[in-house]
């Protein structure tokens, strides 16, 4: 900071006070019994106002500027206006000593020896306080709330607008301190109001609103008579007995001196909004001084720290804006910044600070050393272990401890010093003195290595990135740049102030002057823009600019170097300037160029910049022809001008390189059949035909199919033609196109047939087919159209495709519910498989759907449909197996079905008798596994009911108990529940008449067999009724080995004759009686049937011991008393010997299931079918 002498004049008499008009243009001052009205553009009087009859002590101005008032020794106190006119004056009781304006309100305070008043426009009278000590100063708060009085006694008071005391600030000195001058600080920036108080104990202090002391006392050495703040309350100006004003920060921190006087200094101000400052002395003087502050500041790469308040140091990160503050609390002088150091000098020492991590982003800062030393120098430097002095010639090396390691002096004085790097302890400074040299100095050694020597002063250095090339701003303003090794002079720039290299491009720098930023890429022109301000550096496409007192990162565009560049062709330096920042439309247009001129490498990396992802599959694939051996450089460029567009010479490119058909392509693709049939002339047919072909594929895509038919057609294209026209439905041009087409055209007439058949045209379909022979796409033709009858027919004369008639006319007729046809249809196809599937699958749905009669049915009819199959030697026993699996399924659903009647019906259609009969039959019979459907709970329910109400009371307890442990429905519970307990009042005993009889052995079964439906005596199987499930009178026999079936009935059916019993009634009579007796005679024959002898068997064997009958017994036998069940191949038949001839018994002649007919005594009927 140094202050520059602007104006001086003198009045005759001391000059106490003074005041600027808020705008800054005039200057009161109080001298003597007068007021001076000074223009403070250059000092000249303006006028002497006169109105006091007596010293004037003081002056203040209203801040909007319309007046200003002054007090007076002669106790009064004038209001002027701004025009200089008194318009009015009040007295006190003692001299006037201070006068301020309250800077809101614009009230006047005005202060005397022993009271002060307060006093504004619209009162009448001016309200008076009077006061315990001699009032010496005052001064209004920002806000105008309150007035704060300074006393002779060293009290301060601190008053509210009506003049009420609200603060008493008692300090230690008292009356031997008295207060001399106090101002409260104007800064908007600090929450708290912060008074500053001057008093004669040679002591600067500073107090809050609230009375409370901020801080310490600060120790002045002299007398202070004034103290004043700048505008934003950034600094204070304090003058009085050491004959000089010196400048202070806000904190009281003293930073230097405004100007030295020949007397005391009563009042000191500064000019409102500015560095101007006007004191004024005991002799008289008047001067006005303009302070300057230097900027104090480094910079290495992007961090950039300057002084800031004067007291502190900014460091700021110009990339990420970021910055960090360094209170020092004293006047730094100096500073230097280096990777991660920073130095700051202040007067009696330099503070070096280290960042605390390596992070290149970390901001943080702590001190690493301090130098306790005062230092005089022009240039501060700091590197990794050193701190570099500069003053006038000499350098100097000093350790981070103080000590001076190295010495330089130079041949002239040193005008510019810069840190270039290097390892640490080693670095390289750049150093430019007056005399035009340059030297490069290591830190580690003793010699300077002269770099070059010019003729004129050195005002700013640079050196590239490689180190190749010096930039010097000479005492000219011009910019020389120098090739380091060589001395040669490259190039120089006039209007220039400073330069720099940019970091990341060694042949562009930029240099500022003349209000214009310029850049200088490689020999070319220079490129121009407007900017304000030093350049300090260049980072890629960031220019650190220093305006004023501010550092700014501006982003400079660097489309102009690049395009110099490429008109040059000079493709990989164009890239080069381009990865420092540039727009895409330059990036885009860096990218075609170099593809045009077939610098493919740089073209792939700006057209990845840009993404676009097609140029990149343009580069790709020549690269890859490039590395199967393709050089044809035409052939490349003529791809990448149709790419662009340009293909009229794209087209004459690839003519060039003998590639005609490609531009061929390339017209066709594009729809431009005009400028292709041009191209091609009156060329091959061949060509021209493709030609055509390819102007229909067009036409088909633009939505012309009509025009796209005919050309196909024109072109030989049938297949295109006949696809259009099926997908449009053009049944017409298909007809006509079929037959055109010659039936050795399998493939299009085939087509044209399939669209028929879509397009539901099957007579056209059957025509076309037959027109190629294709007689079993016919066949699937009358099949898919459900025409049966053509395909029957058809069927006849060719034998061959009969299963592709009847297998989906069977999946047809199945499909419509029709599953008794179909699976007769399959049968008659042959397709044993899908037959018994689909009765399988009526089976298990009837099951489901309850329909038991229909399973019964079905299961017969899986029965019978397995034993067919039975016939073929290789499925004989599997089929056998599944044949008796099925008919025990087909008796059981078949009794099963009563059953679920009894239990889900209100009604009933069987006789009780019945329902006891096959619910036993069903327990004997579900022994191991019970089928699908069929419940057990059912069947036991209605043989509890049912045994219950035929007295077979032991059978019902039995099932109500089996019921007990079984999960019964809830419409079931209730019924169970009572029928359990009725039972028990029953006897434990069955009734007999239900008992069953065995006809081979005549013993009587249990109701509850645990052999099952057999004799527990003989073993002999039980044959049942299909309608009432009684036990029927039937024995099956077996024919001895050796007898067939054919001979067998021969034999029956012979009728051999046998002796009848004849019964003989004989009436005996006496004289005192008459006896009837029965006389029975046997005929010679005997009495034995040939047939009972062989019912005969072991008593109490295990093992089942068949009745097998020799010829003779078949010859004995009655065919009246024999049924025979007659199974087709590959099973025997059956016999079975009815043992009561009088009862009929009729057997079904399809399943062979018998019903006895009770009544029909002495008729058998055995239908053999």
């Amino acid at each position: 900071m140094r202050a520059v002498l602007t104006w001086r004049d003198k009045a005759e008499q001391c000059v106490y006070d003074l005041a600027f008009k808020p705008d800054g243009t005039q200057l009161i001052l109080a001298a003597g019994n007068r007021l001076l009205v000074y223009d403070t553009s250059d000092g000249t009087l303006l006028q002497p106002l006169k109105g006091h009859k007596d010293t004037v002590y003081c002056v203040a101005y209203a801040k909007d500027g319309k007046r200003f008032a002054s007090g007076s020794a002669d106790k009064s106190v004038i209001i002027w206006t701004s025009k200089l006119e008194g318009i009015l004056k009040y007295t006190h009781n003692d001299s006037i000593q201070c006068v301020s304006y309250n800077p809101v309100t614009h009230q006047l305070a005005s202060c005397s020896s022993s009271d002060f008043g307060l006093w504004s426009p619209e009162q009448k009278s001016v309200s008076k306080h009077k006061s315990s000590s001699k009032i010496t100063c005052c001064s209004w708060t920002n806000d105008g709330q309150y007035l704060a009085l300074g006393m002779f006694s060293g009290v301060i008071s601190i008053r509210n607008r009506n003049g009420e005391e609200k603060v008493k600030i008692e300090r230690p000195g008292g009356s031997l301190s008295p207060l001399w001058s106090i101002c409260w600080s104007p800064s908007r920036e600090e929450h708290n109001d912060i008074l500053a108080v001057a008093d004669w104990g040679q002591k600067l202090s500073f107090y809050q609103l609230s009375g409370k002391q901020i801080g310490k006392d600060r120790s002045l050495n002299f007398d202070p008579c004034c103290l004043s703040y700048f505008t934003k309350g950034e600094y204070i100006l304090l003058g009085g007995s050491d004959k000089q004003v010196s400048l202070f920060t806000k904190d009281g921190v003293r930073l230097g001196t405004v100007g030295e006087q020949n007397s005391w200094v009563w009042t000191c101000k500064v000019k409102p909004d500015s560095n101007y400052v006007v004191v004024g002395c005991q002799d008289g003087t008047i001067s006005f001084y303009q302070l300057i502050f230097s900027t104090v500041h480094g910079l290495y790469k992007d961090r950039y720290a300057y002084r800031d308040s004067m007291t502190d140091v900014i460091v700021q990160h110009l990339i990420t804006e970021q910055k960090v503050r360094i209170k020092c609390k004293e006047l730094v002088k100096k500073i230097a910044i280096y990777k991660n150091r920073l130095a700051i000098q202040l007067p009696e020492k330099i503070l070096i600070y280290e960042l605390y991590s390596d992070d290149s982003l970390d901001m943080r800062y702590r001190v690493k050393e301090k130098i306790v030393r005062k230092f005089e120098c022009n240039l501060l430097v700091v590197c990794a272990d050193h701190i570099i002095l500069c003053q006038e010639k000499r350098l100097q090396c000093l350790s981070f401890s103080g000590v001076k390691e190295r010495e330089w002096q130079m041949e002239s004085l040193i005008r510019y010093i810069k840190v270039i790097g290097g390892p640490p302890g080693r670095e390289g400074l750049l150093v430019g003195l007056k005399n035009g040299q340059i030297l490069k100095i290591f830190v580690d050694s003793l010699f300077a290595i002269v770099l070059l020597k010019q003729a004129t002063a050195v005002r700013c250095l640079d050196m590239s990135a490689s180190r190749n090339k010096l930039a010097v701003v000479d005492e000219n303003d011009t910019c020389l740049v120098y090739d380091i090794h060589t001395k040669e002079l490259l190039f120089q720039e006039p209007n220039a102030n400073s330069v720099a290299w940019n970091t990341q491009c060694e042949d562009m720098l930029c240099f500022s002057g003349g209000g214009y930023l310029n850049i200088k890429a490689s020999t070319f022109p220079v490129h121009q823009q407007k900017l304000q301000g030093f350049v300090v550096g260049y980072n890629g496409s960031r220019i650190f600019c220093l305006h004023a007192f501010s550092m700014s990162a501006v982003e400079v565009p660097q489309s102009a170097p690049m395009y110099q560049y490429l008109d040059r062709k000079m493709f990989r330096e164009a890239y080069q300037i381009a990865c420092l920042g540039v727009t895409d439309t330059d990036w885009r247009e860096l990218a075609m160029e170099a593809l045009e001129g077939l610098e493919f490498e740089t073209a792939k990396k700006a057209f990845t910049r840009v993404q676009d992802l097609r140029y990149l599959e343009l580069i790709n694939s020549i690269e890859e022809r490039k590395k199967r051996g393709e050089t044809n450089n035409d052939l490349f460029l003529a791809d990448v001008f149709s790419y662009q567009g340009k293909f009229h010479e794209a087209a004459r490119l690839y003519k060039r390189s003998g590639h005609e058909n490609l531009a061929l392509d390339m017209y066709t693709d594009l729809r431009m059949f005009e400028y292709a049939k041009d191209f091609l002339g009156s060329g091959d047919p061949k060509e021209t035909k493709m030609l055509i072909t390819k102007q229909a594929d067009w036409a088909r895509n633009i939505n012309e199919p009509k025009a796209a038919v005919e050309m196909y057609i024109s072109a030989g294209e049938h297949s295109k033609a006949i696809e259009i026209s099926g997908d449009h439905g053009w049944v017409d041009t298909l007809i006509d196109i079929a037959r055109k087409l010659d039936k050795a055209e399998r493939e299009p007439l085939l087509m044209c047939a399939h669209y028929f058949k879509k397009l539901d045209n099957p007579g056209y379909a059957a025509e076309t087919y037959l027109k190629i022979g294709d007689l079993k796409s016919l066949v699937h033709l009358h099949v898919d159209t459900q025409r049966w009858d053509e395909a029957f027919a058809l069927g006849e004369k060719h034998p061959e495709f009969k299963d592709d008639i009847y297998v989906p006319y069977a999946q047809w007729l199945a499909e419509n519910d029709r599953f008794e046809e179909a699976q007769k249809a399959f049968h008659k196809a042959g397709r044993q498989g899908e037959a018994v599937r689909v009765l399988e699958q009526l089976t298990h749905n009837a099951v489901v759907e309850s329909r038991f009669n229909d399973a019964a049915y079905y299961y017969w009819m899986l029965s019978m449909q397995c034993l067919d199959i039975a016939q073929d030697p290789a499925q004989k026993d599997v089929m056998l197996g599944k044949f008796h699996h099925f008919q025990h399924l087909a008796e059981l659903y078949h009794g099963y079905h009563a059953i679920q009647r009894y239990t889900e019906e209100p009604f009933s259609f069987h006789l009780p008798e019945t329902l006891f009969n096959i619910s036993r039959f069903l327990l004997h019979s579900l022994t191991k596994d019970t089928p699908l459907g069929i419940s057990k709970v059912n069947t036991l329910f209605t043989l509890a009911k049912q045994s219950k109400a035929l007295g077979a009371y032991k059978l019902a307890r039995h099932a109500y108990d089996k019921l007990q442990g079984l999960q019964t429905p809830a419409r079931f519970q209730k019924s169970i529940e009572l029928g359990s307990l009725t039972i028990r009042s029953k006897p434990f005993q069955d009734s007999e008449e239900l008992v069953p009889l065995c006809y081979r052995c005549s013993t009587n079964n249990p109701l509850l067999n645990n052999l099952g439906n057999v004799c527990i005596n003989c073993r002999q199987p039980f044959v049942f009724s299909a309608s009432s499930y009684e036990v029927l009178h039937l024995v099956e026999f077996y024919l001895e080995e050796g007898i067939t079936d054919e001979e067998a009935v021969s034999l029956i059916d012979l009728e051999a004759p046998r002796h009848k019993r004849e019964n003989k009634w004989q009436e005996i009579a006496s004289n005192t009686s008459q006896t009837l007796r029965l006389d029975e005679t046997l005929d010679s024959m005997g009495d034995d049937d040939p047939f009972t002898a062989k019912l005969s068997f072991e008593q109490g064997g295990l093992e089942f011991v068949p009745v097998v009958v020799n010829r003779s017994v078949l010859r004995s036998m009655s065919r009246r008393d024999v049924l025979i069940k007659r199974w087709p191949p590959p099973l025997r038949w059956q016999y079975f010997r009815s043992l009561l001839p009088d009862a009929s018994i009729t057997m079904c002649p399809s399943c062979f299931q018998g019903i006895c007919e009770v009544g029909r005594a002495g008729q058998m009927s055995p239908l053999e079918g």
